[in-house]
């Protein structure tokens, strides 16, 4: 018969398992005959099958992973930790209470925090864990999806004490006293009360995505980060100059301890990704800077999207305006460019991002825009505009399109902006657009890398009448090579092109008036 054994009489703190026959199937690799486990912890269970066995056991299982996380992730969860892993998991258990890492991708901040949150939970009694990130699909499908992963890892008997739920992690015997909370903090309106009033004899307090809380969060929750048994955590990509993730590793920095991880530093993480990013962007470029060397950007004051509003929009959690849907083609002219289609409904780009294809002729391009008209009308939504720029093979894609009685629009971005005075162009004005669009904070567009780092590679300067000067194409492969074409981004700005084909100077939608939680 399987019960549960409650140790807070013996253990500070105390941990909570599995008594009885539930040993007697040790499925973990940690628990076979001859392991340090099956020695130390449960040999005396094979044979006592008694309590007070389970209870020493339990005693020993405490005493070797309390202060020590990184024999925990080896012996346990069966993985060695990286050098700069072990660092912070060391510097938590030695007490140490502020800490914040800034990296480039993939190269193993989540796991790190994860085997952090899991450790914290199973070696520690009373605890509370907070988890928080700017966005539903940041924190549950990318944190709270590593910290699930490796809670399967456990053995067995270890994770049957565990209830993992769609918000929560809990302690089956304990569950207001030991539990992993996951609460999505929302940068538009601030959500102050996310990480306010944590409050338990062990704290931990993890911030994912961190340059993309607002502030008044962090101040918000100065008192649960300051009590004496909490533990702050914040990891991110230092995607933004400013706010205060960038001031715990420049103004902050004499309060918390820092690290900066270089993917070029990591085995996790692919050397072709490496070569990609160099290769479209440029060491010297933000983006590599940001995605591989995590460092924050330096200053952008040139480019007319900042990354800061491209990536706060990435999946998040607005209501969709609706509306019908516009349509933006941008056609290849080289054989290094790909033709480009974006579909965007009101402030949503729909999809997984905009599609891209290489090699296709004027034909093939008529036939895939036919066929993404089709798809729409299919899914039953309203077609607006089909705007496709003109320039190049792009004339032909239009002139038989119309042939075939499809009405679109053709978009020369080169020729005269819709208002007069403030840009050189219609595609300056065009970009302008786009960068008010974001500007909003009220939009969304999926996780599409090549789309976001597009958008941010663009810079704007001055002609010299004054006026506002997007750099063309040929400028931008000048600047970062010859494969370099924002593509992708051009799409979007063509979707924008409806309005100013009309001359209005309106924005392109009214503020949505809306109440959005912090807590979900």
């Amino acid at each position: 018969m399987l019960h549960f054994i409650s140790f807070s009489r013996i253990f500070d703190p105390p941990l909570i398992f599995f008594g009885g026959a539930a040993v007697a199937e040790p499925l973990h690799p940690i628990f076979t005959k001859g392991s340090f486990f099956f020695k130390k912890f449960f040999e005396k269970l094979f044979f006592m099958n008694t309590q007070e066995a389970l209870v020493k056991a339990l005693k020993q299982f405490q005493l070797r992973y309390v202060n020590d996380p990184v024999l925990f992730v080896e012996e346990v969860l069966k993985i060695t930790p990286d050098k700069w892993q072990a660092e912070v998991l060391n510097f938590v258990a030695g007490g140490g209470r502020r800490l914040s890492i800034r990296s480039g991708h993939g190269v193993g901040k989540s796991s790190c925090a994860s085997w952090l949150m899991i450790w914290h939970q199973l070696t520690r009694f009373p605890q509370k864990t907070v988890v928080t990130a700017p966005s539903h699909s940041q924190l549950h499908d990318a944190l709270g999806a590593e910290v699930r992963k490796w809670i399967t890892v456990l053995p067995q008997v270890i994770r049957d004490q565990l209830e993992v739920l769609s918000e929560q992690i809990r302690l089956i015997a304990a569950p207001s006293e030991s539990f992993i909370s996951f609460r999505v903090s929302r940068p538009e309106k601030g959500s102050a009360e996310t990480l306010q009033g944590v409050h338990s004899d062990h704290v931990l307090l993890v911030v994912d995505e961190a340059s993309g809380i607002n502030n008044a969060i962090f101040e918000a929750s100065a008192g649960s980060m300051s009590g004496d048994n909490a533990t702050t955590i914040l990891l991110g990509n230092p995607v933004r100059g400013q706010g205060f993730f960038y001031d715990t590793h420049n103004k902050l920095s004499k309060d918390w301890k820092t690290w900066r991880v270089n993917c070029e530093d990591s085995s996790r993480v692919s050397k072709d990704f490496i070569k990609e990013i160099e290769n479209r962007y440029g060491r010297d470029s933000n983006q590599f800077f940001v995605r591989v060397l995590g460092e924050f950007p330096k200053a952008d004051e040139d480019a007319i999207i900042p990354r800061h509003l491209v990536e706060g929009a990435v999946a998040r959690e607005v209501e969709p305006i609706g509306g019908s849907v516009t349509i933006g083609v941008d056609v290849a002219r080289f054989g290094s460019d790909a033709s480009a289609i974006c579909l965007r409904q009101g402030n949503v780009i729909l999809g997984d991002g905009v599609k891209t294809k290489r090699g296709l002729d004027t034909m093939q391009v008529v036939g895939w825009v036919r066929s993404e008209i089709d798809k729409l009308r299919e899914k039953k939504l309203e077609l607006g505009e089909v705007c496709i720029d003109s320039i190049g093979l792009g004339a032909g894609v239009v002139d038989r399109l119309l042939e075939e009685g499809v009405d679109v629009r053709g978009v020369n971005v080169g020729e005269s902006p819709s208002v007069g005075g403030n840009y050189l162009n219609l595609r300056s004005e065009l970009w302008e657009k786009c960068r008010l669009w974001f500007e909003g904070r009220d939009v969304v567009i999926p996780n599409d890398e090549q789309l976001i780092n597009e958008l941010c590679s663009v810079s704007y300067g001055y002609s010299s009448t004054g006026k506002t000067k997007v750099e063309s194409k040929d400028d931008i492969r000048r600047r970062l090579g010859s494969n370099a074409s924002p593509d992708a981004a051009d799409a979007l700005i063509l979707t924008f092109a409806s309005y100013a084909s009309r001359g209005a100077s309106k924005s392109w939608s009214k503020p949505l008036d809306r109440e959005i939680r912090g807590i979900v």
